[in-house]
């Protein structure tokens, strides 16, 4: 007999943090001071971020955002701030990049096993959306405005700037 007991209390727990960056989120305020701003839009359900970045020597200083959206995406963009405070552009790209390719592992799974190293902390609670196709956008806008907001990494430039 197979025990369940497990994936039961992961299930619970990450239904928990949801549900707490949800009714709580962290950082959801705009920066009057902020170096680097983006909207980002989720035409198909209506999420919508207003991200800001206070970047200070390639260091996120400070993270805020606005905007509506479902629990998933609010829990999903309470974790960002949380997460890339601190951190390099580099180091927040490469998270944001970790955590598309896990959830994309349904359609790449090569892709995916890259991300495994890293550690996504509180972002597993939205691995379950792996499960519904619908829902992955609603967890991966807020990850693709911010990259869409630091840009390029400057290797990354270089590379392009080849082709």
């Amino acid at each position: 007999m197979t025990d369940y007991s497990d994936s039961f209390i992961n299930d619970d727990l990450y239904r928990q943090i949801i549900i707490d960056h949800y009714n709580r989120p962290h950082n959801h305020c705009r920066l009057p001071h902020a170096s680097h701003s983006l909207e980002g839009e989720n035409a198909s359900c209506g999420d919508h971020i207003e991200l800001d970045l206070l970047i200070e020597n390639g260091i996120i200083k400070d993270v805020g955002f606005g905007g509506e959206g479902c629990s998933i995406f609010t829990a999903s963009a309470s974790i960002l701030t949380d997460m890339i405070k601190g951190k390099t552009v580099s180091e927040a790209a490469e998270l944001a990049k970790a955590f598309k390719a896990r959830l994309s592992a349904h359609t790449n799974p090569k892709i995916a096993q890259t991300a495994e190293d890293i550690d996504l902390g509180e972002l597993e609670a939205l691995d379950g959306v792996r499960d519904y196709p619908v829902r992955i956008k609603c967890a991966l806008l807020s990850w693709e405005t911010l990259l869409q907001t630091i840009g390029p990494e400057p290797e990354e430039a270089e590379d392009e700037s080849e082709i």
